[in-house]
């Protein structure tokens, strides 16, 4: 039987029992009197800074309002309306670094209305009603083809489907909702719920999703114009870059999105191995993710080493407290140099750094941490480029998504602009898709 002080990577480190209890939800729902008591405190500001700093510009104060008069449905399509996936990111949002941030309660009191809960209460009171609240409008004749069934596809091919286009989605995995479904942490969206929301989202009609398609393998952005009237690009970012240190090539040394993906699709915790001592390279929200998972796997002990120092950090205070608090230790201000082990990862050597004004640099002084597992979480890579203009590692955009060819948009991950956030993916498909909709119907 393995326990947390099994030497190297093995699975059943914990009980199912403990497992469940590790991984159930994160923000349990608030029942109806709950939603009720925390919409109370709501002011209801007249130039609400809540909605200026929500991405996909969500009334916020009308749907709160909303749920006090008792009509959580009302406050759903309130919300749905600007964020069609508006029940996954009240899951995932940051919050506290986005609407609950600048709550005028949170900067008065130091204790935000809970924005994101409420969020969750209202859009799953209306999904687990069965109803969709949106009804197409009349067939246009026009097709589009959406490449990438994670949040920005999934947001552009609704709001053309409502607007009467015909929208093909293909999708390179065997499983549509991209980070929604393969990239986050479990205990953020459980019992299946991204898979749930997009059944729920295809309701709309007028959406074919195929997988196992993808740009590169069977498909390419020329047969695509000719076929559709219009084409957007979701890819996301489907490659990891290296740690460029000695020894990253030997075993137990993984992409973090790999193992968070593993974990997503596990039906039995139970099978899934992790190390014994766990080192995750980098400081973003995957870094937290992977970090976090492993602890609750079982894993002895989790470091994550980021190179430079805590303001810098990705992950917001809130996760980086999350981590603490779960047995997570984090160094900053310390890059890998080495992996060492023979043949498989024993340990990892980093050199301690400093940012002198002009760049990161290393001090020149090392130290080891035992490291059966190493987790690469330093950013991810664009895989294809379909021929277009290319900013700064990803697909120049101007407006709202407009690439360098004509008929061809982009958003989410794979495009340049904004933050690599569920929400503001959501935000770009929504915005391309009026956009092509203008465009196909001769206002654009």
């Amino acid at each position: 039987m393995t326990s947390p002080t099994t030497p190297g990577i093995a699975a059943g480190r914990l009980s199912a029992a403990e497992l469940a209890n590790n991984f159930d939800d994160l923000h349990p729902p608030l029942d109806r009197h709950e939603a009720v008591v925390a919409a109370d405190r709501c002011y209801f500001c007249h130039d609400a800074p809540c909605m200026t700093a929500c991405p996909t510009s969500i009334d916020i104060p009308l749907f709160i309002r909303q749920i006090m008069t008792g009509t959580p449905e009302a406050a759903a399509k309130t919300i749905l309306h600007q964020n069609i996936l508006g029940g996954m990111c009240a899951r995932v949002c940051p919050t506290e670094t986005l609407c609950e941030e600048v709550c005028v309660r949170e900067t008065a009191e130091g204790k935000p209305v809970e924005i994101g809960r409420l969020q969750r209460f209202a859009t799953d009171t209306l999904m687990n009603s069965g109803v969709h609240p949106f009804v197409r409008a009349a067939a246009t004749g026009k097709k589009v083809a959406v490449i990438g069934a994670g949040p920005a596809g999934l947001s552009c091919a609704h709001r053309l489907a409502m607007h009467g286009h015909e929208v093909t989605i293909y999708e390179a995995r065997g499983k549509a909702g991209g980070l929604n479904e393969f990239g986050i942490a479990s205990y953020k969206s459980t019992d299946d719920f991204a898979a749930r929301e997009i059944g729920w989202l295809l309701q709309i009609g007028g959406i074919t999703i195929e997988t196992g398609r993808a740009l590169g393998n069977g498909l390419d952005l020329e047969t695509l114009q000719a076929e559709f009237d219009a084409v957007f690009l979701a890819v996301g970012l489907g490659g990891v870059n290296a740690l460029r240190a000695a020894g990253e090539d030997k075993a137990g040394v993984t992409d973090a999105v790999d193992f968070i993906s593993d974990l997503r699709q596990s039906s039995d915790l139970t099978t899934l191995p992790v190390g014994r001592n766990v080192v995750v390279i980098g400081g973003g929200m995957t870094a937290v993710d992977a970090a976090v998972q492993s602890k609750l796997l079982g894993a002895e002990n989790v470091t994550i080493a980021y190179r430079r120092g805590p303001d810098r950090m990705g992950a917001s205070k809130f996760e980086q407290d999350l981590a603490a608090s779960k047995g997570v230790k984090i160094l900053f201000n310390a890059m890998p140099v080495a992996v060492h082990g023979n043949g498989a990862a024993t340990e990892i050597e980093l050199e301690y750094t400093e940012d002198t004004g002009s760049g990161l640099k290393g001090t020149g002084e090392t130290f080891r941490l035992k490291a059966d597992q190493v987790f690469k979480a330093i950013g991810q890579t664009l895989t294809t480029d379909a021929g277009l203009t290319i900013d700064a590692g990803k697909i120049a955009v101007t407006g709202a998504g407009r690439t360098s060819k004509a008929g061809v948009w982009a958003g989410g991950d794979c495009a340049s602009g904004g933050d690599d956030l569920t929400v503001t993916a959501v935000a770009e498909g929504r915005d391309a898709a009026e956009d092509i909709h203008a465009t196909l119907m001769g206002k654009g």
